[in-house]
């Protein structure tokens, strides 16, 4: 019985290896970390442009996160929708003008739920407009080292100058994983309930990927599918992302792949961290709209299923287990005006979120710049004011 299950996994291996060369001779980003170590076990094309659709709201919590650190609001501050953030194209919420939730529910709502409006709400609420704090996202990234990545809004609906690298979106994830463990929960949750509703994340992972814990996936025509996973398995951390896939089908089955082949000891490793990733000035964004939205998509759907097929009836799959993750639940605060950020109060901690521990002294936290005192405009505070009823 042994020797069929280690048959059976040479065999497996050596199927994920193929689906990888598959994967390099079509270009699509990806990127495999361990993330206690920060080593890329495997990379193709980690550093060429690409728009990050809707993982573009990583850094969106992530200026979040550090405001909460800063003492410049707290999970318990109100975000207010106002008429800019009602603006947006779903996904979004969609709460009446002058409706206030928690930023703790907010989180949820942007990670989970992918909501647009609430993105540019919780900007609106730390920077004080939309406008200012794409700036603080960008001044992030500059601090931050992320020479391939340029915000242009903080939700990631399509903007020719809106773009990222697999390298910096996963410097971004590797940043929060490291410096806010205390937020794992909001990552690995994929259910919001809001009344009768409920709003799930599309990250396939979640579900059938055992010690799948996040975290984030977006979509728009122009990027393709995109995903960053992370997994926990046998004391091991690693992290994968994957651009421009052509279905959830295919960007769960080739990140699982990954994944799988990462725990089953099927990469040497690079030798390299994640830094040392160069991303490639110069080049202009993929485009995948002809691919995935355009007159050429049925054509090139049928392509990607013959030379990667893992997931179609009859082949094999990585994404075999069933797992329930945790559902969060929101309510509104009712209708509010003119409230400001709370100031910063002496020896007050940093509120916990979910179960996740405070410290982690085995990640490494090369990332990150913990010494910020404020990003925001002259290192001001923001006011809240809502239009009237």
């Amino acid at each position: 019985m042994q020797s069929v299950r280690r048959l059976l996994s040479i065999c497996i291996l050596v199927l994920g290896a193929f689906a990888v060369a598959i994967s390099q001779a079509f270009a699509l980003p990806q990127l495999l970390i361990d993330m206690r170590t920060n080593e890329v076990l495997y990379e193709n094309e980690a550093g060429i442009p690409w728009h990050p659709a809707s993982l573009t709201k990583l850094m969106t919590a992530l200026i979040a996160f550090e405001a909460i650190e800063t003492g410049q609001a707290t999970l318990s501050t109100p975000v207010i929708t106002s008429a800019n953030a009602l603006s947006v194209p779903p996904s979004k919420l969609g709460l009446p003008e002058g409706t206030a939730i928690t930023l703790e529910d907010a989180l949820y709502v942007l990670i989970v739920k992918s909501a647009n409006d609430i993105a540019v709400a919780i900007g609106e609420t730390i920077a004080g407009s939309e406008p200012a704090f794409v700036d603080m996202m960008n001044a992030r990234a500059a601090i931050m080292g992320l020479s391939g990545t340029h915000f242009v809004n903080p939700h990631g609906l399509h903007d020719p100058a809106q773009v990222t690298t697999a390298r910096d979106i996963a410097m971004i994830a590797l940043t929060i994983r490291a410096r806010f463990p205390q937020y794992d929960a909001l990552f690995s949750t994929r259910t919001v309930a809001f009344g009768d509703s409920r709003s799930h994340a599309n990250n396939e992972l979640l579900t059938s990927f055992a010690g799948t814990d996040g975290m984030k996936t977006g979509y728009i025509c122009a990027s393709g599918l995109n995903i960053i996973a992370t997994v926990t398995r046998g004391g091991r951390q690693l992290m994968a992302v994957t651009f421009g896939a052509n279905s959830s089908r295919e960007r769960g089955e080739m990140t699982a792949q990954m994944l799988f082949s990462g725990f089953a000891g099927g990469y040497r490793g690079t030798g390299r961290t994640v830094n040392s990733v160069v991303n490639q000035p110069g080049l202009l964004p993929t485009d995948m709209r002809p691919n995935v939205c355009g007159a050429g998509a049925a054509d090139y759907s049928e392509q990607r299923a013959e030379v990667f097929s893992a997931g179609l009836d009859g082949q094999i799959s990585y994404l075999n287990d069933t797992i329930v993750p945790p559902t969060h639940t929101i309510a509104t605060l009712g209708r509010l005006a003119d409230v400001p950020l709370p100031r910063p109060r002496p020896g007050s901690g940093v509120p916990a979120m979910g179960t996740g521990n405070l410290v982690d002294q085995t990640f490494s936290t090369d990332f990150g710049d913990s010494s910020i005192v404020s990003l925001m405009p002259n290192g001001g505070q923001a006011a809240i004011s809502a239009p009237g009823p």
